[in-house]
């Protein structure tokens, strides 16, 4: 019997090895949340959700993006700690993490979230506008 995957799989289309910087992007990430939810003390920092961590090909830089609860004010004071705590996220990452050398780390606030939280408000009034219409109709 024929198997479409075995098919794109001998013709080297299906499934691919990751590349090193991504395998190491996820243990960044794993690493990152655990430490942030188990063993800082900072409340600034306690809630921080890591979102996504891309880390260079060379392995020299990794982006930490990460979400947060909270207004504009909040998020401003998050970025700092975060800015702050970057040494103590490097030597942690260094002492758990068998890499011969520890990406140096950048946070950034991920976007993402905010504009799928705007999607979904959108799409909540047209859903409501329409319920609207056919009630009218």
């Amino acid at each position: 019997m024929w198997d479409p995957k075995e098919t794109i799989e001998s013709v080297g289309l299906g499934k691919r090895e990751r590349k090193r910087s991504e395998r190491v992007g996820d243990a960044v990430q794993k690493e990152l949340s655990v430490l942030f939810l188990q063993k800082v003390r900072d409340d600034k920092i306690s809630d921080v959700t890591v979102t996504n961590v891309r880390v260079t090909d060379d392995l020299r830089v990794a982006r930490v993006f990460y979400t947060t609860h909270g207004d504009e004010k909040s998020r401003k004071k998050t970025a700092a700690a975060l800015k702050r705590a970057a040494g103590f996220v490097r030597s942690h990452l260094a002492k758990t993490l068998n890499l011969r050398y520890t990406p140096s780390i950048c946070f950034e606030y991920d976007l993402k979230a905010d504009k799928v939280e705007e999607l979904e408000q959108i799409f909540a009034e047209i859903a409501l506008e329409r319920k609207v219409d056919e009630n009218n109709s």
